[in-house]
């Protein structure tokens, strides 16, 4: 994959050779299609919990500030929605069949970032305070457990033998998302972990709810399993490759543009790839790059890093090849989930929109 350079060096992958460039106002369409169809039902959702956690969830979603005043806030490029809706389209049925599954996919998926920005210690998301900074760690803990629940709730309620299936497809992905979530954080605490391992963690973490996104609208328009599992299969890489993405970003990501700290998954000590490919290439930066984070282990004062030993760290990691594999690695999967697409009967704009959005994965800035 090649890659452009912007401030601070940021990684900004563009699309692979041989696929066709993204269409940013048919990918933003669908991405505003999802959010415009979900939102309501996702709002009536939150407005069943008791308060407060209903306030603290719509701060979470960026619909009222931290005072409680309504707010226009960032709720996230609502990719998984879109994912579901086209699913359904998938199956031959209206997009509108998938909303139940949009909404519970989005439910879980936030139930996640409420409990990994306690877990992280993450203070900013969507350049905002997370929730366990303005309302404590236990409210976020307790939203994030109601989040989940509704999920299955809403799912349930339709009392359809679709339902039953979606909802065992959804706790499935939410199982594996929560194992992956242990996973990346025992990684942080062990001086060498393989690519296996971090590939693994990654599928299990992001890789298993776009999964279950790309298929809940289809087993909900009736699609029969195998449909269902050859759509899990492209979200499933197309989640490893936005991964990829996302752990180029964590290093060497734009602060204006991700909204979190420089050097953000350096300062985790988070064995992403480019950190996992680059101690697992050899050569002396590679070397180097492994007898400074296992120093970093058992620093007392690692908090106290400056920019510049962080940015030392981000050079080896990149001299020794870990950010040029992870572009590949990338690269690999969004092919991979482009090819799984070619053994499922579809309408052909459907198929374009899904290839559309695999390729604003990949590109995406943040």
């Amino acid at each position: 994959m090649s890659v452009s350079t912007g401030t601070r060096g940021e990684t900004v992958p563009t699309v692979p050779p041989g696929n066709p460039a993204v269409d940013t106002a048919d990918v933003s369409a669908l991405l505003e299609r999802g959010r415009t169809l979900s939102t309501p039902v996702l709002r009536a959702a939150v407005d069943r919990l008791a308060p407060p956690m209903d306030t603290v969830a719509a701060y979470h979603f960026g619909w009222i500030d931290a005072q409680g005043n309504p707010a226009d806030g960032d709720g996230g490029k609502a990719v998984r929605p879109a994912l579901a809706l086209l699913s359904a389209e998938v199956a031959g049925a209206a997009p509108e069949v998938g909303i139940p599954g949009a909404v519970a996919v989005e439910l879980v998926h936030n139930f996640s970032l409420l409990h990994d920005d306690l877990m992280d210690g993450d203070e900013q998301r969507r350049h905002r305070d997370t929730v366990w900074k303005v309302h404590g760690p236990a409210q976020a803990i307790l939203v994030g457990d109601a989040l989940f629940a509704l999920a299955n709730e809403l799912l349930l309620e339709l009392g359809t033998v679709e339902a039953g299936r979606a909802t065992r497809r959804l706790t499935t992905a939410t199982r594996k998302l929560i194992d992956g979530q242990a996973q990346d954080i025992s990684y942080e605490h062990r001086e060498r972990v393989t690519v296996e391992e971090c590939l693994e963690m990654e599928g299990n973490k992001t890789g298993a709810l776009l999964a279950c996104a790309v298929s809940i609208g289809a087993v909900l328009g009736g699609a029969d399993d195998r449909t269902a599992d050859k759509l899990e299969e492209y979200g499933y890489h197309l989640g490893l490759a936005f991964q990829a993405v996302d752990d180029l970003l964590g290093i060497w990501g734009d602060p204006e543009a991700t909204g979190k700290q420089t050097w953000s998954d350096l300062r985790q000590r988070k064995k992403s790839l480019p950190v996992v490919a680059a101690l697992a290439a050899g050569g002396p930066a590679s070397e180097r790059l492994g007898e400074l984070l296992a120093a970093d282990a058992k620093s007392t004062d690692f908090d106290s890093f400056s920019e510049e030993e962080f940015a030392a760290r981000a050079a080896l990691i990149e001299e020794a090849g870990g950010r040029e594999w992870t572009s590949q690695e990338a690269r690999r999967q969004h092919a991979v989930a482009i090819e799984a697409l070619n053994e499922v009967d579809m309408p052909a704009t459907v198929r374009a929109q899904l290839v559309a959005l695999a390729d604003f994965v990949v590109v995406r800035k943040r």
